[in-house]
């Protein structure tokens, strides 16, 4: 009895193995044809991105930025101007990667002409490197024949920390010549990695140039109107 019952077990127990085989072979072809595709998930976050990346920049941006500045009625405001009318300014230029600094000059100067100021009331000082502007502006600040100083230079980043010392000690120590002798100095001195980045920045000679002047206008109206002040 015991082989009689072997057998209908045995029969009884082959058809749910072939269907379960069957099944296992049918599930994922059905799981794969209902599925998106691999690609089709980054195209969906994809179409995400610019929708985030496009509000970045009216968050923050990468560099500063100018902007008018809204002062409310009622206040006493000083604002200067970028003009040359009677205006003596003083240029200080590194010679040391003078291919981009001579280009820094070029563009000062003709700044300069159209925003008034003549060719006779320019003096420019050329000295070695980055190091020894502040020294050149500080002594043309204490002549007093100068109603302010540009400053142009361009320091490349080496190897070493040279480049720490020199962009720093140029940075404080023409400002120290500004805060020292009440002559506005304009830092138009480009920091940069390479010379690519030098190269894309060579109209903030321009920019320092109009600083310079601007910060002049306003130094002039502050003198007149201490002048008028009663004792």
């Amino acid at each position: 009895m015991s082989d009689g019952l072997d057998q209908p077990r045995l029969g009884v127990n082959e058809e749910p193995e072939e269907e379960r085989r069957e099944d296992v072979w049918e599930d994922p072809e059905a799981e794969t044809d209902s599925e998106p595709e691999p690609d089709e998930e980054p195209e969906a976050d994809d179409e995400d991105v610019p929708a985030e990346e496009d509000e970045l920049p009216r968050l923050r941006g990468p560099e500063h930025a100018g902007g008018d500045l809204e002062i409310p009625d009622g206040y006493g405001v000083i604002e200067g101007e970028p003009t040359g009318n009677r205006r003596a300014v003083g240029i200080v230029v590194a010679r040391f990667n003078g291919e981009l600094t001579g280009e820094l000059l070029r563009r000062a100067l003709d700044e300069l002409e159209r925003l008034g100021v003549g060719r006779e009331a320019v003096t420019v000082i050329p000295v070695p490197g980055a190091f020894e502007l502040p020294l050149a502006a500080m002594a043309l600040a204490k002549t007093r024949r100068y109603s302010c100083i540009v400053a142009l230079g361009a320091v490349i980043r080496g190897e070493t920390p040279h480049f720490e010392y020199v962009a720093s000690e140029a940075a404080s120590g023409l400002q120290l010549a500004g805060l020292e002798t009440g002559v506005p100095v304009a830092f138009g001195v480009l920091t940069v990695e390479n010379e690519e980045q030098a190269r894309a920045r060579l109209d903030k000679a321009p920019e320092a140039v109009r600083t310079a002047l601007e910060m002049a206008d306003v130094f002039s109206q502050l003198r007149a109107a201490a002048g008028t002040q009663p004792a």
